[in-house]
């Protein structure tokens, strides 16, 4: 089985696909770590976004660590926005594509498939998955979250900051030419504004006649 969970910054797409991978014995990619280890390493490196050249982020995908990809410091807002630039650049797409299409051709046994979220799983990279989710809910509420995890890890901002950076990032994926962040068209809208957690994967799992 393969499910394919798109959706917007902060939406809650990660946290159903983990439960969904859980509750179906499927291993779980968050594809987004991919393209956040990228341009955790371009920064430590010592660039800037405005720094960056196709080439540059070409390279470090090609040579990316994926230890990067569990360090808590790709969830920072830098590392976030550094992500969405070079997530818009074909080479770097190019390169992570193969990892991303390895990993569910790879199954390791006692596994039952795989279940991938970022912003064009459904649209690009398994546009033949079995089941396709598409998670979003009103920017605010979005950008509430995200303020609860920048207070957990001790950052100083607020809402107001944080709903701008979210709508910005949220524009750029959507309007760029390369793999844009859409809903596929024979996806499942799952909007997580008035659900729990519990509530959101009760609705997929129901979606999918489980």
């Amino acid at each position: 089985m393969l499910i394919a969970v798109d959706g917007t910054a902060a939406s809650g797409k990660g946290t159903l696909a983990r439960h969904l991978a859980k509750q179906l014995n499927l291993r779980h990619l968050d594809t987004g770590s991919l393209y956040r280890g990228v341009g955790l390493s371009l920064l430590r490196a010592g660039f800037s976004n405005t720094d960056i050249t196709p080439e540059l982020a070409e390279n470090a995908a090609k040579n990316l660590d994926f230890d990067l990809t569990g360090d808590a410091e790709i969830r920072t807002d830098a590392v976030g926005n550094m992500a969405s630039v070079v997530a818009a650049m074909d080479p770097v797409r190019d390169a992570l594509k193969s990892r991303q299409h390895d990993f569910t051709t790879d199954i390791p046994k006692g596994f039952d498939g795989a279940v991938l979220d970022g912003r064009d799983i459904g649209t690009v990279i398994l546009p033949h998955a079995d089941f396709k989710f598409f998670v979003d809910a009103d920017p605010r509420i979005r950008a509430e979250r995200r303020l609860k995890e920048l207070q957990a890890q001790g950052a100083k901002t607020d809402i107001d900051a944080v709903l701008d950076q979210l709508v910005a990032r949220d524009q750029r994926d959507m309007r760029r030419t390369i793999a844009p962040l859409k809903q596929a068209d024979d996806a499942i809208f799952v909007d997580t504004g008035e659900k729990t957690v519990d509530e959101m994967v009760t609705f997929a799992l129901s979606a999918m006649g489980r």
